[in-house]
């Protein structure tokens, strides 16, 4: 677990790189689509429900320090500090029952807003083409006019 923990700066950092480079096609380089880079697990550019389970798995198994199948406030600041989807996060947002914790089934079947935002058809699969068509429909078509002269 700790050499996970060694490693996870580094896989943020490459990952963060690559966001870089795909931003022009990302709808305003929306932090929601250049996180899941980080957990598209087998790296196809496809992000689905099940892998960011996985990942929500993994983060939460990193956070539960003392192995007690809860999260508490201070493991919490690990889940804050695993990418920067959480950074803003609150442990209230997934304590659905309020007891002052988080259970892994409260954090890992809170579902991530990028399939909300991007996902068209309801698949649970948010594709390259789901992410382009939210990228063209931001963006003012050239035969609209825009400025002073607009009507």
């Amino acid at each position: 677990m700790n050499r996970l923990l060694n490693k996870l700066p580094w896989i943020l950092l490459a990952c963060g790189v690559s966001a870089l480079a795909a931003a022009q096609t990302v709808p305003e380089a929306d932090p929601l689509v250049l996180s899941a880079q980080v957990w598209d697990l087998d790296h196809n550019g496809i992000y689905t429900c099940d892998e960011w389970k996985q990942f929500a798995r993994r983060i939460f198994d990193l956070a539960d320090r003392n192995h007690d199948g809860y999260v508490d406030v201070s493991e919490f600041k690990t889940i804050q500090q695993a990418t920067p989807v959480f950074k803003e996060a609150e442990l209230a947002y997934f304590d659905d029952n309020r007891d002052g914790r988080i259970s892994r089934e409260e954090f890992v079947s809170k579902p991530n807003p990028l399939f909300a935002r991007y996902d068209r058809n309801g698949d649970c699969k948010v594709t390259p083409a789901e992410l382009k068509g939210a990228a063209e429909a931001t963006q003012p078509s050239p035969k609209q006019r825009t400025g002073r002269g607009a009507r």
